[in-house]
């Protein structure tokens, strides 16, 4: 078992190839745990989630045989992402946001082999993130996404950080921001030297680093190596889920091989599947990804091509 916590959100996604007929399932634990159960995983998703859209959460979490231990909200959460670029650059706005997930009932995780904790918009408190790893001996993975955000009085998202971070992210096997993340918690442009910025925060505790760079691809970071992920090339449809999905790859291939670079590789192919499609029914299976796996180890040489 693998328990994703984080609300879901349903989501208007415009890129510069599609546009969603109203709001779809996404957010970033819910699409982690869409790509572990399409990978052959037992998931379980914890999440705050309102009347508005709760049956169509449960009967999506549902064909895909996902566990779910539900918080009721007035609304559910939701943003307006628009996209203006090909490589992942966005606006995003607020539609709604919905309760915080509270106290998590060590009941709901202790049976896990990793627990992946993936905020949208705060939801998951920092104390809460200090007191699960007491509770349980698997592997504990962040995408701190969603505790560097809040919004203005408009809306719109913005990025900061947030006292306290480093202790709370200090108690995680693996933390993995994207590229602005990983500026918002360092100073560091990571598309000069993501190295440095995965310096820093594996400095606060946590056992790997992983920082991922969009098409340039990612860096993984144990203390001792440096290890650079090629991206598998593919055509963007919506980067939406891109982090969200190699949190899962990467969570499924390392809980089998303990290698980081068979990890990372798998992460990547699996982000590079969901990239190529959009919303919540997007077509995944392992023997894809593995296929696409074998084409990125085969790249031992691969260095992130970064700005000088």
């Amino acid at each position: 078992m693998i328990t994703a916590i984080g609300n879901p959100v349903y989501d208007y996604i415009k890129t510069q190839k599609i546009e969603t007929e109203g709001r779809v399932l996404s957010g970033c634990s819910t699409n982690a745990a869409l790509a572990l159960a399409k990978l052959g995983e037992k998931v379980r998703l914890i999440g705050a989630i309102g009347s508005d859209f709760k049956a169509n959460f449960i009967s999506s979490l549902d064909k895909l045989g996902i566990a779910s231990v539900i918080v009721d909200s007035p609304q559910s959460g939701g943003f307006s992402l628009v996209y203006y670029d090909d490589f992942g650059n966005r606006t995003l706005d607020l539609l709604g946001r919905a309760n915080p997930i509270g106290h998590i009932d060590p009941d709901d995780y202790r049976d896990s082999l990793a627990v992946l904790i993936g905020p949208i918009l705060g939801e998951v408190s920092l104390d809460e993130i200090k007191e699960l790893p007491r509770n349980f001996s698997g592997l504990y993975f962040c995408d701190p996404q969603g505790l560097l955000r809040n919004a203005d009085e408009s809306g719109r998202i913005y990025h900061e950080k947030v006292e306290g971070i480093e202790a709370a992210l200090g108690r995680f096997d693996i933390v993995k921001p994207n590229e602005l993340e990983a500026k918002v918690l360092t100073g560091i442009d990571c598309r000069k030297d993501p190295y440095r910025a995965a310096e820093i925060i594996k400095s606060w505790g946590p056992r790997i680093v992983i920082v991922t760079l969009a098409e340039l691809g990612s860096i993984i970071h144990d203390g001792r190596n440096f290890i650079d992920i090629p991206p598998y090339e593919i055509d963007l449809v919506d980067a939406t889920g891109a982090g969200d999905t190699y949190m899962a790859g990467f969570t499924f291939e390392y809980l089998r091989t303990k290698n980081l670079r068979k990890s990372g590789c798998f992460a990547s192919c699996v982000s590079s599947i969901m990239i190529e499609q959009v919303g919540p029914d997007f077509i995944m299976t392992e023997a894809e990804v593995r296929r696409r796996q074998a084409t990125l180890l085969a790249m031992d040489n691969y260095k992130v091509k970064l700005t000088k």
